[in-house]
């Protein structure tokens, strides 16, 4: 029994060995100093780095020199998250390839990567990511803004209330309404008789005026009631209309 585990155990390894190694390689993703991230290393040490694909993930921690190590990555296309409490950082499309065509002077894997963002489409593209550090690749990560949890409450202020249009509508028919008397009043005498004047004449004066001018208004005198029961006005009946022709007038045209 003992006998055929260990030749069990020898095959497999024989296999293992005999099987070709997958190639890996190793890359750096580092935090350069910017207006909105002045000093990195006052990032919370819980700051991480995750590269994830559909098949693995790999974990990175912040280390002293602000910059995460990947190791052993093998080919592959990865999105790159920095995961931060008090930051945010633009996500990253890695891709690790093996060397093709005009690239042939690279004898490993080859390490590029562009920035993206959630939703984005895998194959859009966006700026490529500059490299740096030689054999090793190390991209730089650029920092979005701090991270807000809280939304500071509005306070109350009367500068808020006087910009509704509701408001400005009112105050504007107010003071039009209380000014315009007093402006009347100490205005001009012929300037005002001229005024007044002006407002009789006006459509919107008549209108206004009620029974005070009902000569010079033309609907002074006009009856809802009967031109709804389909009679004249009593200005109609009590005049003759002026199409028809008199009695007098017919004998004197027959006398001729």
């Amino acid at each position: 029994m003992r006998t055929t585990l260990t030749s069990a155990l020898l095959s497999a390894l024989s296999l293992v060995s005999a099987s070709p190694q997958t190639p890996q390689t190793s890359f750096t993703l580092w935090i350069p100093s910017s207006a909105v991230l002045p000093n990195p290393h006052a990032l919370p040490p819980s700051t991480h780095a995750t590269l994830s694909s559909l098949q693995q993930s790999f974990t990175a921690p912040l280390s002293s020199t602000n910059d995460f190590a990947f190791r052993n990555v093998t080919p592959g296309s990865y999105l790159a998250d920095i995961h931060c409490g008090t930051h945010a950082f633009a996500p990253l499309r890695v891709d690790v390839y093996a060397a093709e065509g005009g690239e042939k002077e690279w004898t490993g894997l080859l390490v590029r990567a562009w920035e993206t963002y959630r939703g984005n489409d895998w194959e859009n593209k966006g700026a490529e990511a500059p490299r740096s550090g030689g054999e090793y690749g190390r991209f730089p990560v650029r920092v979005l803004g701090p991270k807000e949890y809280f939304v500071e409450r509005g306070s109350f202020s009367i500068f808020g209330i006087l910009k509704n249009p509701m408001i400005l509508m009112g105050l504007v028919s107010m003071v039009l309404f209380l000014g315009l008397p007093k402006l009347i009043d100490n205005m001009d005498p012929e300037m005002r008789a001229e005024w007044e004047e002006q407002q009789k004449k006006s459509p919107m004066g008549s209108l206004m005026g009620g029974g005070q001018q009902s000569g010079a208004n033309p609907m002074g005198n006009f009856d809802m009631a009967a031109y709804m029961a389909g009679q004249g006005s009593k200005k109609d009946e009590d005049e003759p209309s002026r199409s028809e022709p008199s009695k007098g007038n017919g004998k004197k045209g027959g006398k001729r």
